[in-house]
């Protein structure tokens, strides 16, 4: 899986990517069918804590999975995400099955 991080307007910490990588790494475990990740952090201009952003585009056969999460840090958006991909994962790979 090819997974492209891209941080806009700012530059991510080292540990950031590593972070990623290895979170996302754990989805290819559920399904082989996944191709590659595009991630975006995007920091929002608000006043609030909660400014984080992260979109991850999981590119899979058939319909790109999508998702956005928002939270405090970077990691806690991250963590979101991800484990909102899984549920995602499973459910399209049960789709799939009952076919």
């Amino acid at each position: 899986m090819t997974i492209n991080v891209q941080a806009v307007n700012f530059d991510a910490k080292p540990g950031l990517e590593e972070f990623l990588v290895k979170k996302l790494s754990k989805l290819s475990v559920l399904s082989d069918d996944i191709i590659g990740a595009q991630v975006f952090l995007k920091v929002e201009n608000i006043s609030e804590k909660n400014n984080k952003s992260v979109d991850i585009r999981l590119e899979v056969p058939g319909d790109d999975i999508v998702v956005n999460k928002i939270g405090e840090s970077f990691e806690e958006s991250i963590d979101l995400a991800v484990d909102t991909l899984k549920r995602l994962v499973i459910r399209k790979k049960e789709k799939i099955n009952d076919r």
